[in-house]
């Protein structure tokens, strides 16, 4: 039953003591692929450098919401582009978007993702897009982007926790959506209505590890293998068999981020 992990962030110090072992533990679960998303684009060469360990890990670039503050606008775009540019393994822009939870940088952040979004259009990539307490204006800057470039934004919407009518404003624009192990919650009925109504199609499901642990890892530092949590609580809520949700995604992921079926044949527990 192979899976895809479409947002991981592996970079983080929380997995350096026990790397191997955590890769080893996702190869188990049958995860195959995955990609690591972006918060800054310095974090290219560390990225880059966990591509190089695992041939299974594609990776973006991009500028998170919550770290505009630290750039400017024109340096973080060609920074992007370089990136982006200098190594196929970079199959998408992101994680981009709007926070607008406690935010007091409002213009600035749809500055910069508008430039991102822009230059994804440009290159032809897709874009990972980190989205809190901003639905209506994301969704209005999606459509001043299309209109403008006269071309079609494509992309997920990750780590989803809109409202069944957010969630159809996106897949309106052509979205995917992918669910986390927020998904997996007692509480977030919202997430799980939303889940429901996603077509087959444009589905996609993550871990956003290290955050947001699925039940029952809640609490715990999350890790790719806990993907397949997420994906038996997606099956469960569309009543299907965890195979189908599993298929379904890996087909999804690998056609939106454009990933080989299986890059290597890898070892579990050995890092090359």
């Amino acid at each position: 039953m192979p899976l895809i992990d479409t947002h991981v962030h592996l970079n983080f110090a929380t997995f350096e003591e026990d790397f191997a072992a955590v890769r080893s533990r996702w190869q188990e679960a049958g995860v195959v692929q995955l990609v690591h998303s972006c918060v800054e684009p310095t974090e290219f060469a560390t990225t880059q450098a966990l591509a190089d360990r695992c041939p299974e890990l594609s990776f973006a670039v991009g500028l998170h919401p919550l770290d505009v503050h630290k750039w400017e606008r024109d340096a973080a775009i060609a920074l992007i582009r370089q990136h982006t540019q200098s190594d196929p393994r970079v199959v998408a822009i992101g994680e981009l978007g709007l926070d607008f939870y406690k935010a007091d940088n409002v213009a600035h952040q749809q500055d910069l993702c508008r430039a991102q979004m822009e230059l994804a259009i440009a290159l032809d990539k897709p874009v990972i897009i980190h989205c809190r307490d901003a639905a209506e204006p994301l969704r209005d800057l999606i459509v001043a982007v299309n209109q403008s470039r006269g071309q079609r934004l494509r992309g997920v919407m990750h780590c989803w926790s809109g409202t069944p009518t957010e969630t159809q404003w996106f897949l309106d624009l052509g979205f995917y959506i992918s669910f986390s192990g927020i998904v997996t919650f007692k509480k977030a009925t919202t997430v799980q209505a939303s889940a429901k109504l996603v077509p087959a199609e444009r589905l996609l499901i993550e871990t956003d590890c290290p955050f947001l642990a699925p039940v029952p890892r809640r609490g715990k530092r999350n890790e790719p293998a806990f993907v397949s949590h997420v994906a038996a609580a997606v099956a469960a809520l569309r009543e299907t068999a965890v195979e189908a949700i599993a298929a379904q995604t890996t087909a999804n992921a690998r056609r939106l981020f454009g990933l080989a079926t299986l890059p290597v044949e890898t070892v579990p527990g050995t890092l090359v």
